[in-house]
């Protein structure tokens, strides 16, 4: 298996004409660890995940990962270093087939140049042919192998977010960022996601970071939890230490939480 790092968020300060949106935050991402990132509504989470992934330029601070700054990289050379995310709202080309989705998540790990895929030289095809390979073992790995040929638009949610995770997994990656994975679902969909990710964590030992909404699912999941309100960390430890935390309960539940 693939070294695992640290991702290292210190001191990430994000302002947007004046506001500050993330207010020198910081925590870390143990290897092969499931590490959550919660806030109410406008806490900051999804402008960190942004950052991280590259679509955000921080003002200030800096984030690591296995020796590497990202605060200054392009999204494209942040999946290079083997970091892959899934989005809030579904990030997928509904009129192409699942399998063909899935072949853009194989993208950054195909050495075989357009030139040489357009003329369907031998090598870009048994390339190519790998590559599916690989793709059909991720769906299948996902609960979707049955519905590969299926344009992605007309399969139900649950399944189209199961497909965005696949994608996210086709890159290989060695940190899985989730943004709220399972927004929208209905029960059974929520369970049966929170199954794959717990699959994905314990058979690929991949580090997982989290941002959702569905407080059952963060304390079942994750071994460390880092809380965001109005872009400041107000705390930051296991499930049970910060469902307790009076700070948590004021974000949350307002004044009379903490009183």
């Amino acid at each position: 298996m693939t070294e695992v790092p640290e991702l290292t968020v210190e001191n990430l300060t994000v302002r947007f004409a004046g506001i500050v949106a993330l207010d020198a935050v910081s925590f870390a991402v143990a290897p092969g660890t499931l590490h959550a990132v919660i806030g109410p509504n406008g806490a900051g989470k999804s402008t960190c995940f942004n950052v991280l992934s590259g679509v955000y330029r921080a003002t200030s601070g800096r984030v690591t990962f296995g020796g590497h700054e990202l605060t200054s990289m392009a999204p494209h050379k942040v999946g290079e270093l083997g970091i892959a995310r899934t989005f809030q709202n579904l990030a997928l080309s509904p009129m192409l087939t699942v399998e063909d989705n899935l072949m853009t998540g194989r993208h950054r790990l195909m050495r075989s140049g357009f030139v040489r895929s357009g003329l369907r030289w031998p090598s870009a095809v048994r390339e190519e042919r790998l590559h599916r390979d690989r793709a059909r073992e991720i769906a299948e790995f996902a609960g979707i192998g049955k519905k590969l040929a299926h344009p992605v638009g007309a399969l139900p949610y649950g399944d189209q977010k199961r497909v965005e995770l696949a994608r996210a997994l086709c890159g290989e990656p060695r940190l899985l960022m989730l943004d709220e994975p399972v927004a929208g679902m209905n029960a059974t969909e929520r369970h049966e996601m929170a199954e794959l990710i717990v699959t994905v964590r314990e058979s690929l030992g991949i580090s997982i970071l989290l941002v959702e909404h569905d407080m059952g699912l963060v304390m079942r999941l994750a071994d460390h939890v880092t809380v965001l309100d109005f872009g400041r960390l107000i705390a930051s430890g296991t499930p049970a230490e910060v469902q307790n935390d009076p700070e948590v309960l004021r974000a949350y539940l307002g004044e009379e939480a903490a009183s």
